[in-house]
């Protein structure tokens, strides 16, 4: 008798139940009952694909070696010295070694992943700030440019609150073309992304969401500082501009 796993279920026996089903295992000379289905485990790290698997009983196919797991609401390593004890007890020949916690055991599976994530965090943040920069920078530059425009508009009667509002208004509808067509490129390329991702889709709307608002926010901040500086621009000093 042998327990499979979920993957093995699905691939070997889609849309039934594998209970009592038999497996040969033609290089063993043997035939195996499936008496029972557990869940999938990604023994090496998060990333990796689940493969089918079979588990026999340790009495029915002894190994030289066995992995056990403890649970304690105390410190883990603090017990380690009793497990070796009481393991002592039973069987003075049997060795306890290579001890991990949990917290170990996923620090060390992610350590990849986490590098991933913090050199594509430093590009996100790099391309950020030159996105804002550019903004800004293009922003401040058409309002130098207008500054004569500004002036007239004000000396007719234009409120500053109506400047700010046409500059802001000009920016964020370039700012908001940009991100859609950002979000767009981002919804096609993302799938190339897919393995370096656990417990989150390529194509999340929460995580676009929220990028396409913080890249709308930084936007709207770079147009709002030069759009307050041309609405304190004096008319008479604007028209004298050249």
């Amino acid at each position: 008798m042998a327990v499979i796993n979920e993957t093995m279920a699905r691939r070997f026996w889609p849309n039934q139940d594998p209970i009592g089903k038999r497996v040969r295992f033609v290089r063993l000379q043997e035939v195996v009952e499936i008496v029972g289905v557990v869940g999938d485990v990604r023994r090496f790290d998060i990333g990796s694909a689940v493969d089918p698997e079979i588990y026999w009983p340790y009495l029915q196919k002894p190994r030289w070696a066995i992995y056990f797991t403890i649970r304690t609401s105390v410190d883990p390593l603090g017990v380690v010295p009793a497990v070796r004890s009481r393991v002592a007890g039973l069987d003075r020949d049997v060795l306890v070694s290579n001890v991990w916690t949990v917290d170990r055991l996923v620090s060390v599976s992610l350590t990849g992943p986490r590098f991933n994530l913090l050199v594509l965090g430093s590009f996100a943040v790099v391309a950020l700030l030159l996105a804002s920069v550019g903004i800004y920078g293009v922003i401040a530059y058409s309002v130098a440019q207008r500054t004569r425009e500004i002036g007239i508009r004000m000396a007719l009667g234009a409120r500053s609150s109506d400047v700010l509002r046409l500059v802001v208004g000009q920016g964020m509808v370039l700012t908001l073309i940009g991100v859609a067509i950002g979000v767009a490129a981002a919804f096609g390329l993302t799938r190339l992304m897919a393995s370096l991702l656990f417990g989150v889709g390529a194509t999340d709307p929460l995580t676009f969401a929220l990028v396409a608002l913080l890249l709308t926010g930084v936007a709207l901040l770079a147009c709002y500082l030069p759009a307050r500086r041309a609405a304190r621009v004096d008319p008479m000093m604007a028209l004298r501009h050249k």
